[in-house]
């Protein structure tokens, strides 16, 4: 059945789109950009702002992000009364907003900034008056909230209600005391936020952002009797580029490794490396949960956002999650032990800095049972964001880097790890490590289609030496619960199931460029940022986590084999029922 389609005009342009498209949509499709700031695509389509009016004929003017395209219409979206509302609408937000803009984080990356610039928005105390105080939120390891910028757009409501399906902010009150809270105006840190960040990356403004760890990371730097070693998640390479102006979807790798070393890491390590090693452990876990009777599914254990959202909204799945520690914990905990004993450091002079797509991962490494030998084992943690800002305050030139590797001992990785930063990628690269670990028989197509892309919900059926193994794959902790739901009431059976508490994955995580909402009207960074994964994947010689040679050189000196006593003591973790508020 041919979709069926409509015709308008819009600003004298005739435009053909399918029935149902709105006219915020109809004209961006056309090359015409109306103005928007509480829109954000899939997302949070109110029409509160009002800054995308239209004129269609009538009296009224109406806002296009909900006004759907009719046949016949005529649209005007860029005429003198236009113009003059929408700057007017800006003046008055700002007659609320704080507006320190040069100390903002959001400087020159927010939306309210770019529009008072494009709509010619001259004078901020244009209707100057009452503003109300907030405290600011900083309780949280992760996340700030900052109500005194907040411009009441409901994009973070929405991401967090409807994507996240956590719903720890609203709205409250009415009118000129209007504000985004959490029940009962207790701080995010006392809810139950899973810290995913996903809130920060749809907010337009600098209302919301991650707790700044750079600080202690130059400390760490200036003193001369620490050994800093820095590692960076398979996301980020993916998306760090953006920040410098290199296009959305470039791997920066080689970049990369050479800014931190710039920056003046003793080592440069990497948590693909890390990647690899969890596949060992997990796929070898889920392989001893086959053969023993386990708790099945197995449900992997990598995304910190998801494993707070088990943690506090469904417990009942504890004993199904992986006992693996992420990736950078298991690379932090090997660099406090393996490599401490091989340089001859001590391992209390030793600080692990991990660089990653997540701001939940900031609560991670605070998590007392993440340690090893007394240490924790990360000692800090900073966002893809937080790297861009510490590599422009050192002045480095980042375009004009060579590219650089890793350093040897525990940077060496396969494509296996570097997809883990892609929704479905853990699920790939543990099935290939399973299938030859129980056939004995080599795999010689290594990527599971069935498993990649950004749906929601992804199910597959994978035969491993005659044995059929059903997974899933979900993205999103909005997703993951509708998956849970469906096993918990026996309407799903699966073996193993992944997880991203992302939509997306980690390539879409709380602590990557932030993508302005005009951006994600045209381009999908999921789609973008995996897909440069996916590119370094091919191009790499191994693509399997138990082919990459530093692995071995680490079980055959160290671990003896996966799931081994010294493995456990290292390598995992346990889980705790959390409550959903704290007094």
């Amino acid at each position: 059945m041919s979709e069926q389609m409509i015709s308008l005009t819009i600003d004298g342009v005739q435009v053909e789109v399918p029935a149902g498209t709105s006219v915020l949509e109809a004209a961006k499709q056309a090359g015409i950009n109306i103005p928007t700031l509480c829109y954000l695509k899939d997302i949070n389509a109110i029409g509160a702002c009002r800054m995308c009016v239209v004129e269609t004929g009538g009296r009224a003017l109406q806002a296009a992000c909900v006004l759907p395209a009719t046949n016949g219409m005529n649209v005007k979206t860029n005429t003198p009364k236009l113009r003059a509302y929408r700057k007017t609408l800006l003046e008055l937000v700002l007659s609320a907003h704080d507006k320190k803009c040069l100390t903002c984080v959001r400087s020159q990356n927010c939306e309210l900034q770019k529009l008072c610039k494009d709509l010619g928005v001259e004078n901020g105390d244009a209707y100057a008056g009452k503003q109300n105080q907030y405290d600011v939120d900083d309780a949280s390891p992760c996340i700030v909230r900052d109500n005194n910028k907040c411009i009441l757009c409901r994009r973070c409501v929405a991401v967090c209600s409807k994507v996240q399906n956590v719903g720890v902010i609203g709205p409250v009150n009415r009118g000129f005391n209007t504000a985004i809270e959490s029940p009962w105006n207790m701080k995010l840190a006392q809810m139950g936020c899973i810290n995913c960040g996903q809130c920060i990356t749809a907010c337009p403004v600098g209302a919301l952002h991650e707790k700044d760890s750079t600080d202690v990371v130059w400390s760490y730097l200036a003193d001369p009797d620490l050994h800093v070693v820095v590692q960076p998640a398979p996301a980020v390479r993916a998306a760090l580029g953006e920040e410098f102006g290199i296009p959305m979807g470039t791997s920066v790798t080689g970049k990369m490794a050479a800014a931190l070393r710039r920056l003046g890491f003793d080592r440069v390590f990497d948590t693909d490396f890390g990647a690899d090693l969890t596949i060992m452990e997990e796929a070898n876990e889920l392989i001893a949960r086959l053969q023993n009777g386990g708790v099945l599914p197995m449900i992997t254990s990598c995304s910190p956002g998801w494993i707070k959202y088990c943690e506090t909204y469904y417990p009942e799945f504890l004993d199904n999650l992986s006992t693996c520690k992420s990736p950078h914990e298991m690379l932090g905990a090997v660099i406090k032990s393996y490599y401490a004993e091989k340089a001859g450091i001590d391992p209390a002079k030793i600080r692990v800095v991990s660089v990653m797509p997540c701001t939940a991962k900031k609560f991670e490494a605070g998590r007392a049972e993440l340690s090893a030998n007394g240490y924790p084992d990360v000692d800090a943690v900073v966002t893809t964001r937080e790297l861009a800002r510490m590599i422009k305050q050192a002045g480095i030139d980042f375009n004009a880097l060579p590219d650089e590797d890793f350093d040897d001992l525990l940077g060496e990785s396969t494509g296996a790890g570097v997809i883990f930063g892609a929704t479905g990628g853990v699920m790939e690269a543990a099935l290939s490590t399973a299938y030859e670990t129980i056939t004995g028989s080599k795999l010689e197509n290594v990527e599971f289609q069935a498993v990649r892309g950004i749906e929601g919900i992804k199910e597959a059926t994978v035969d491993i030496g005659g044995t059929p193994v059903s997974v899933a794959v979900a993205n999103s902790t909005g997703c993951a619960s509708k998956l849970l739901d469906a096993v918990k009431r026996g309407e799903k059976q699966y073996t193993f199931i992944e997880i991203m508490g992302c939509p997306g994955g980690c390539v879409n995580g709380g602590g990557q460029p932030i993508v302005p909402s005009q951006v994600r009207m045209t381009c999908d960074p999921r789609v973008l940022r995996a897909q440069a994964l996916y590119q370094e994947d091919a191009d790499k010689p191994l693509r399997k986590s138990h082919e990459n040679p530093e692995i071995k050189q680490i079980y055959d000196e160290y671990l003896g084999k996966p799931n081994s006593h010294r493995a456990h003591e290292l390598l995992h973790t346990t889980y705790e029922k959390r409550p959903l508020y704290t007094e």
